[in-house]
């Protein structure tokens, strides 16, 4: 791993949208796996600069988002298909054909995830993975398991995962209990990762991802035995850490 400490959750956001947009240079049709949540936000924020002062071109890229809730629409403002339009893809010259999302409306989780899975592989791949991490050290919706589940496939959340949403919903009853999430295999298949942690709630978390035993009660642990991760972190997410 190569791990990346800044000054600031601002300074977090640009170094990530430096090594995404690297990525696009060096490729101009990357496949990107992307996520969502208060931790990214600045890096698209920085992207979405390039794109407009330097002329970043997404017209050939294709993405992948991590998961989606079961039972909201697409156009639900709590869906992650709404806030990967409106934080995103609809300020870039991205085709929106080329944009993938769990559907989490779907009657059959299962075909679902099979189907997303069947995608990313006539894509080749994903070249370039962004992660955030849970307080639980989960990546994705893969929360802590006696055992890392492979493939897309339904997730039912944990208490700490629900609580720690209903920051983005007007009361915690009205977070869903269920998501459609990439697997384990799915994101350590990808050429690269980026994982991004902001905020000494974090830290503990990183800690365990960085540094502790590889199991599947930490699932971002994993992530010791991938070939190449950037980890960019603040400082107060790399307390923990020697």
């Amino acid at each position: 791993m190569r791990v990346i400490i800044t000054d600031s959750y601002e300074q977090m956001g640009f170094e990530a949208a430096k090594l995404v947009a690297g990525q696009i240079y060096l490729k101009p049709n990357s496949v990107l796996g992307l996520t969502t949540g208060s931790t990214p936000l600045a890096m698209y924020e920085c992207l979405l600069a390039l794109h407009k002062t330097d002329g970043l071109d997404f017209s050939e890229v294709t993405t992948f988002n991590l998961d989606e809730y079961i039972g909201l629409s697409a156009y639900n403002p709590h869906s992650y298909y709404y806030y990967m339009q409106e934080n995103f893809f609809k300020h870039i010259n991205i085709n929106q054909e080329n944009i993938y999302i769990p559907n989490g409306m779907t009657n059959d989780v299962t075909a679902e995830g099979i189907h997303y899975e069947q995608l990313i592989a006539s894509k080749g791949g994903i070249d370039l993975q962004v992660l955030g991490i849970g307080q639980n050290a989960h990546i994705g919706f893969n929360e802590p398991d006696v055992r890392f589940v492979a493939d897309t496939h339904m997730v039912e959340l944990n208490e700490e995962t629900i609580l720690a949403n209903s920051r983005f919903f007007n009361n915690i009853d009205e977070v869903p209990r269920c998501a459609i999430s990439m697997g384990i295999k799915t994101i350590m298949m990808a050429n690269r990762i980026l994982l991004l942690a902001n905020g000494r709630n974090k830290a503990k978390a990183i800690y365990k991802a960085l540094c502790g035993d590889i199991t599947p009660q930490a699932p971002a642990s994993i992530l010791q035995l991938h070939r190449d991760v950037v980890v960019i972190i603040d400082k107060e997410a790399a307390e923990f850490l020697s």
